[in-house]
C-alpha cells in the first residue's frame, strides 16, 4: 500500500498539539504490547512473510507459543458448578456432623461470623445422604454421584480449598480471574495469552453454559479484561446457531464475504501502520478466525454423527441444549486443539427456601444433570489417550454450611454459601489420581490440614501447563499484573 505524502508543518503541529500527545500517550503501552508481539511471535504465513513496514503480516496473537518449561498437560477442560455444590452432601463426608444432626452449631466457631443469610445461631444439618469408599484409593463420596465413584482412582479430591468471597458474583469472578471486581483477565484469556492455540480454524477459550441461565458473575468470568480482546472467551451455544452473527446474511456468497474481509484487511493495515493500536490485531484476527469458523464450527457442533454407544455413555441428546452435550463438545474441542474449554452450569444455590432449591429435591436432579457426563468425560478421554495431555476440574465458586439455613423458618433444608471450606476435583494432565488432599474440622467448617486457596489452585494450574504464574505477567496502568495477583502456590501434593 502506497504511502500518502504528509506535510510537514502539518507533522510538526500534530507532534505538539496537546490532544494528540495525550491521544498517543494512551496507545503507549498498545504500541509496546504489539512490538513485543511482533518480535516475540513472528511467522511466515501463507500470505507472505513479516515486514517491518506492515506488522500485522508478522502476527498472529494465538499463534502456539512454547511453554516456559516442559508441561505436564496442553489443555484445559474446566467444569465449573455456578452456584456452588455443596460438599458435605457430595465429597467432604462429616460422621460427626450426622450424629450431631439438628443440634446449635458450637458458638466459638461462628462467633462474630458473616453469612449470606443465616440470622441468629444456627443447626448442624447433617447430609441426607450416605457415603460409600470407592475404589482402590478408598475416596469417600456420595451416593449421589454414582458415576464418579467409577473413576475415583483417576481423580484427586480437593478438600481444604477456601476463598474470601461469599457472595455468587464476586466468588465466581475471583476464582476465573484471581481478582472479585471484574476487568481483569479470566484463566483462560491468560493462557491462551501465554501460551496460543494449537487449533487454526477455532478459537483458543471456548465456552459452554447449560443450566437455568447465565452465572451471576456473567461474561466478566470469560473475559480478557485488560489483556487484547483476541484472547477473551467465545461462548458456543449446543443449540440454535453455534456462534450468534457466524452465518452470512442472505445474499451473501462466502466469495463476497472473502473480498469483503480482504477490503476490510486492508483498511485495517493502514489504520495500523499510522496508530499502533494492538486492538486491531483483534480486529483482523476475528474477523479471519470467524471467517473459517463458518466451516468448522458446524463440523464440531454436529454430535449426531457421533457412535450411539458414545451417546448413551454420555446421556446425549443431539440439538438439546444440556450439560451432556457440552461434555462431549469439550472432548471434541480438545481433540482439535483448543488450549481452554470452560463449561458452566448454574443452578447449585441450594438455600432451601423452596423444593427448587433446597437439598432433597434440586440436589438429586443437578447430579443427575451432570454426575454421568463429567465422569464419562474423564473415562472417555482416558480411553482416547487424551486424558494425559488434558487437565479437567471440576469446582464451584465456595461451598456451602454444614447448618441448615432456615431462611424465614423454611421447612425446606438448604445451606448458606460457605467460603471457608469446599471441596473440588482435578483429573489427568500431570494430577495424581486417587488422592484426597486436605482435611476439614469434625463439622466441615474450616481446613485443618493443607488448605488450598484459589490463588494456589490458579498457580497449580498453570504450572502444568508449563507456566510460571509470577512470571506470566502484562503491563496494565504501569504496573505488572498477573493471575496471581501478589499471592499463590503450587500444590505439589497434587501433582504426579
Amino acid at each position: 500500500m502506497k504511502e500518502i505524502p504528509v506535510n510537514p508543518l502539518q507533522e510538526m503541529l500534530r507532534a505538539v498539539t496537546r490532544r494528540h500527545f495525550f491521544k498517543q500517550a494512551g496507545f503507549g503501552i498498545g504500541a509496546a504490547a504489539l512490538s513485543s508481539l511482533v518480535n516475540r511471535y513472528a511467522f511466515a504465513s501463507g500470505a507472505g512473510a513479516a515486514t517491518a513496514d506492515l506488522a500485522i503480516n508478522a502476527v498472529n496473537p494465538l499463534a502456539p507459543r512454547p511453554p516456559m518449561f516442559p508441561a505436564k498437560t496442553k489443555n484445559i477442560i474446566y467444569l465449573f458448578m455456578a452456584g456452588a455444590p455443596s460438599q458435605v452432601d457430595l465429597l467432604d463426608y462429616k460422621p460427626k456432623l450426622q450424629e450431631l444432626d439438628g443440634q446449635n452449631i458450637p458458638e466459638s466457631l461462628v462467633k462474630g461470623e458473616r453469612f449470606a443469610f443465616i440470622k441468629g445461631v444456627p443447626r448442624l444439618l447433617g447430609s441426607p445422604y450416605t457415603f460409600k469408599k470407592c475404589g482402590q484409593s478408598g475416596a469417600e463420596i456420595s451416593e449421589l454421584l454414582p458415576e464418579l465413584m467409577k473413576v475415583a482412582d483417576d481423580i484427586a479430591i480437593v478438600r481444604s480449598m477456601h476463598t474470601t468471597q461469599f457472595n455468587h458474583a464476586p466468588a465466581q469472578i475471583f476464582m476465573n480471574t484471581g481478582h472479585q471486581i471484574i476487568g481483569r483477565p479470566s484463566m483462560g484469556s491468560w493462557l491462551t495469552y501465554g501460551l496460543g492455540s494449537e487449533s487454526t480454524d477455532l478459537p483458543g477459550f471456548v465456552v459452554l453454559v447449560s443450566g437455568e441461565n447465565q452465572p451471576d458473575g456473567g461474561k466478566a468470568c470469560w473475559g480478557s479484561g485488560f489483556l487484547p480482546t483476541v484472547y477473551q472467551g467465545v461462548e458456543f451455544r449446543s443449540k440454535g446457531d453455534p456462534v450468534l452473527f457466524l452465518t452470512n446474511p442472505e445474499g451473501v456468497s462466502p466469495e463476497l464475504r472473502r473480498q469483503s474481509l480482504d477490503l476490510l484487511k486492508d483498511l485495517n493495515e493502514s489504520h495500523l501502520k499510522s496508530v499502533g493500536d494492538p486492538e486491531i490485531v483483534t480486529r483482523i484476527a476475528s474477523y479471519e478466525m470467524a471467517y473459517r469458523m463458518q466451516t468448522s464450527v458446524p463440523e464440531l457442533m454436529d454430535i449426531s454423527k457421533e457412535p450411539e454407544s458414545i451417546h448413551k455413555l454420555y446421556g446425549t441428546e443431539p440439538g438439546k441444549a444440556s450439560f451432556a452435550n457440552n461434555c462431549l463438545l469439550a472432548r471434541r474441542l480438545v481433540e482439535r486443539g483448543v488450549r481452554f474449554v470452560q463449561l458452566f452450569h448454574r443452578g447449585w444455590d441450594n438455600h432451601g427456601t423452596s423444593a427448587h432449591d433446597d437439598i432433597v429435591n434440586r440436589l438429586p436432579k443437578l447430579c443427575q444433570e451432570t454426575d454421568q457426563a463429567a465422569a464419562v468425560l474423564v473415562w472417555d478421554l482416558k480411553q482416547r489417550g487424551l486424558l494425559e495431555n488434558t487437565l479437567v476440574v471440576w469446582g464451584g465458586e465456595f461451598g456451602r454450611t454444614p447448618m441448615n439455613e432456615e431462611r424465614a423458618r423454611s421447612k425446606f433444608l438448604g445451606r448458606d454459601h460457605h467460603p471457608r471450606a469446599f471441596t473440588m476435583w482435578l483429573a489427568g494432565g500431570g494430577i495424581k489420581g486417587g488422592v484426597t488432599l486436605g482435611q476439614t474440622d469434625e463439622f466441615g467448617y474450616n481446613p485443618v490440614d493443607d488448605p488450598v486457596e484459589v490463588h494456589d489452585l490458579h498457580a497449580t494450574i498453570l504450572y502444568l501447563m508449563g507456566l510460571d504464574h509470577t512470571k506470566l505477567t502484562y503491563r496494565f496502568q504501569g504496573r505488572d499484573f498477573r493471575l496471581t495477583d501478589v499471592s499463590g502456590n503450587v500444590v505439589k501434593k497434587l501433582l504426579a
